[in-house]
């Protein structure tokens, strides 16, 4: 294989490699907005709304309407889950064949909790780390895990970034 092949090969895999751990806010902002969108961010802590270990990440669609994973899903340790921040409770019911809790956290930060039975009704208020539910079954995540989906201002971003960070992104060699 002539070198200039090699080299395209391994600059497309660097850039696939880039856009999978890329912040979701990297790829949903504008360059100007990034240095705001990184101090938003350490402005707002979440706790985890299960122990447990992420097991599908998050993955940022190309456009609005395209396939990804607007959220992750966590493998809980426990049934029991808990809101990871202060906030109100926007919806509690039923989507499709899965129970979902939204929180409004404030600061256009929204959060959804999926599969959750809960007895919580719109408007109640809740605060971080406060049981809002119970781990329950249906819809794309695998049994006993839960999705936690974020939002800011209707825009999907990776719930990492809020519960911690997301993990420097490595490359390595592809042959």
């Amino acid at each position: 294989m002539p070198a200039s092949s090699s080299g395209r090969r391994l600059t497309v895999v660097a850039l696939v490699l880039l856009a999978l751990a890329a912040p979701a806010s990297a790829a949903v902002a504008a360059p100007a907005r990034s240095a705001q969108t990184i101090a938003v961010d350490a402005a707002h802590s979440w706790t985890w709304p299960v122990l447990g270990r992420v097991v599908e990440p998050y993955r940022q669609p190309a456009h609005d309407y395209a396939a990804g994973h607007r959220g992750i899903d966590i493998e809980a340790a426990t049934a029991t889950v808990v809101a990871p921040a202060d906030g109100v409770v926007l919806f509690a019911g039923v989507v499709v064949d899965r129970p979902v809790l939204t929180i409004d956290h404030g600061d256009g930060l929204v959060s959804t909790l999926e599969p959750l039975a809960s007895a919580l009704t719109p408007g109640t208020h809740v605060r971080a780390g406060e049981v809002v539910g119970t781990l329950s079954s249906g819809g794309h995540a695998a049994p006993e895990t839960l999705h936690l989906g974020a939002r800011r201002d209707g825009v999907y971003i990776n719930p990492l970034l809020l519960l911690g960070g997301v993990p420097r992104a490595v490359l390595l060699p592809c042959c």
